[in-house]
């Protein structure tokens, strides 16, 4: 497999997954501001999208968007236990999680992370992903991660995303000034997220590690 992805983008929830599992990828940086290849060639020959995760699969055909990939890396290894069986009520569950994290939070990102061209849209857009922020901190009461006692590619998802918010080592790739200062177990969540070795490895692989 081949995964395209650029550091300290929503595809390191990518990253994460393939740590956890184990699973065996080729990784290729994407310059994801100029949409370029490590031998500059343009990644819109890739992807007419132009945006990652993209994944490559061995016989050469293409996943796209973050949580169809994430959960089919986690189907390929089940005894990770990183998303519940088809089926389950805490698959669908899972599935709640990504929706709300894709429509809710990760898309709540983007005005503030464009905020020159967004304009006055961030004055909405800003206090409307502190409250989403809110309502994880009260789902997170009582629970080491999202789903409960085990880490899912939900925690992977949300790590990769909360790091756009006011976390010190992303600060010089993405700050979107959202202040998650007074939201305990989301601080602690992601804290404990961050210790995970699988985490740890991402982070020291794209150079974010020390920041």
């Amino acid at each position: 497999m081949k995964l395209y992805h650029a550091p300290g983008s929503c595809s390191q929830a990518i990253c994460i997954v393939l740590q956890e599992t184990g699973l065996n990828a080729e990784i290729v940086t994407v310059d994801a501001r100029r949409h370029l290849l490590p031998d500059r060639t343009s990644f819109y020959e890739v992807s007419d999208l132009g945006y990652v995760p993209l994944l490559q699969l061995e016989d050469g055909t293409f996943l796209r968007e973050g949580t169809v990939i994430a959960q089919y890396l986690a189907d390929k290894s089940p005894e990770s236990q990183l998303a519940p069986a088809h089926g389950s009520i805490e698959r669908y569950r899972l599935l709640e999680w990504l929706n709300f994290l894709s429509t809710e939070i990760h898309k709540g990102f983007i005005p503030l992370l464009y905020a020159v061209a967004a304009g006055k849209w961030v004055d909405t857009a800003g206090p409307k992903l502190q409250s989403r922020f809110g309502w994880i901190d009260s789902q997170l009461a009582g629970k080491r991660f999202l789903m409960g006692d085990n880490f899912t590619i939900a925690d992977a998802y949300l790590f990769a995303l909360t790091g756009w918010g006011t976390a010190s080592w992303m600060k010089s790739v993405y700050n979107a000034n959202i202040d998650l200062s007074a939201y305990l177990h989301v601080r602690e969540w992601y804290e404990l997220v961050r210790e995970r070795p699988a985490v740890q490895q991402v982070l020291q692989e794209d150079g974010l590690l020390a920041l």
